[in-house]
């Protein structure tokens, strides 16, 4: 009788990207993806963060949702670089074109052409998008 085959992960890194599209209020996605992103790390995996379209709103300054009846979870975004992800994105187009700057964004990104981003996007090994 053969054994069942073993597969050996451990020590396997994989590159994961995490793709925000989605206003931060109105669906469960945004939130998801982020505790998403966090247990990605926890796994030590080379993980990085995009922003665009309407995700670029998640990380700006200023959120007040409680006449949503929600609480504001952009200031989790700070907590990333405890877990080492400092790869965060925002399309250059998606955040000029809804008038914001860097200095708008509650941590610190790269802003980067929808060119570059496609490029670093077709380098990861998973795509999760949000």
């Amino acid at each position: 009788m053969s054994e069942e085959p073993v597969f050996e992960t451990e020590g396997v890194v994989k590159k994961f990207m995490f793709v925000n599209r989605k206003a931060p209020y109105g669906t469960i996605y945004p939130l998801e993806i982020l505790e998403s992103v966090l247990i990605s790390a926890a796994f030590d995996q080379d993980t990085s963060v995009a922003f665009l379209d309407d995700g670029v709103f998640q990380i700006k300054k200023g959120h007040d949702p409680k006449e949503l009846g929600m609480k504001n979870f952009s200031p989790t975004f700070r907590a990333l670089a405890g877990y080492d992800i400092e790869k965060l994105y925002v399309e250059k187009e998606s955040m000029e074109a809804r008038g914001l700057t860097p200095d708008d964004f509650v941590v610190k990104v790269q802003v980067v052409p929808a060119t570059e981003l496609g490029k670093l996007m077709a380098g990861q090994d998973v795509l999760i998008t949000g």
